[in-house]
């Protein structure tokens, strides 16, 4: 899938970029698109094609999982795709790879149809990391309970979202403090609070802070309808005024300052976002 492209699938498609250039070939992954078991994504569609695209990959192949395609057994996967459709010269994959009718095929298989049709095979072993094997599945977990750091050194990058700017209420921005409210395109979130961010708008790097939370301070009459229980994601960019509704940005969580908190009206609110921006701004300028 390279779900997360985490440092596994990194070590595989840096490889591929490799051979490719040697050889003047081209660079070529193949995924897929929803995912086989059903689950949300680590990263969504778009996302991930920007990380495999930033690694230096030429093509990405993006085929619709379907009961259809579900069904297609391992020797007809390799025979009708990598050799008829792809021409594979090379294939890198990872040596727990499943793939085909009922996961069938594996790289054993692989390896004897590598014989019969002449491509070159490469398997990786598994990268593990705080004793356990790295997956997209585990770096899930370790993102929903806050551990953004270990999640970071599966990822070989810091956990981020992707998402749309889309319209909110403008209770920040009436507060003094604009921010950009952002659909996320896949639902792992880190935990609610404050964070220190770097956001990734047009391949220019600004510094922020986050929000993720409830807004348990307003009521719901100062939402004016809007539903409170759902979980906001807010942006504010430092000195930035640019107008990025319907806009896709990528924000990196670097650090948690704190935990989302209730208070009693809006001037303790604003004076502990005035605190929050101070503490994320020292953090930037010490690094």
């Amino acid at each position: 899938m390279f779900d997360g492209v985490h440092i596994g699938h990194r070590a595989i498609l840096s490889a591929v970029v490799k051979k490719a250039m040697a050889i003047r070939g081209t660079g070529m992954v193949l995924t897929f698109f929803p995912h086989p078991q059903g689950q949300s994504s680590l990263y969504s569609l778009e996302h991930r094609l920007r990380l495999i695209a930033e690694l230096g990959i030429d093509v990405c192949a993006v085929i619709k999982f379907s009961r259809a395609f579900a069904k297609i057994p391992a020797e007809s996967f390799i025979r009708n795709i990598l050799v008829k459709k792809i021409n594979a010269h090379y294939v890198y994959v990872g040596k727990n790879f499943r793939f085909g009718k009922n996961a069938s095929g594996d790289f054993s298989l692989l390896k004897r149809y590598s014989r019969i049709y002449g491509f070159r095979l490469k398997g990786f072993e598994v990268i593990k990391a705080n004793h356990r094997n790295i997956s997209s599945t585990y770096i899930r977990r370790l993102i929903a309970a806050g551990n953004l750091e270990l999640a970071k050194k599966m990822l070989g990058c810091p956990v981020s979202v992707f998402g749309t700017v889309i319209k909110g209420t403008s209770l920040a921005e009436k507060m003094g403090f604009p921010t950009a409210n952002i659909n996320p395109h896949h639902e792992i979130l880190p935990p609610s609070g404050i964070y220190a961010v770097q956001v990734i708008l047009n391949k220019n790097k600004l510094n922020g802070v986050c929000y993720i939370g409830r807004r348990p301070t307003f009521s719901m009459q100062s939402l004016r309808g809007k539903i409170k229980n759902l979980k906001h994601v807010e942006v504010h960019i430092f000195n930035f005024h640019k107008n990025i509704y319907d806009k896709n940005l990528e924000i990196q969580f670097l650090k948690k300052i704190r935990e989302e908190k209730k208070f009693s009206s809006s001037p303790p609110l604003v004076e502990q976002i005035k605190k929050d921006i101070k503490i994320s701004q020292k953090l930037f300028s010490r690094h």
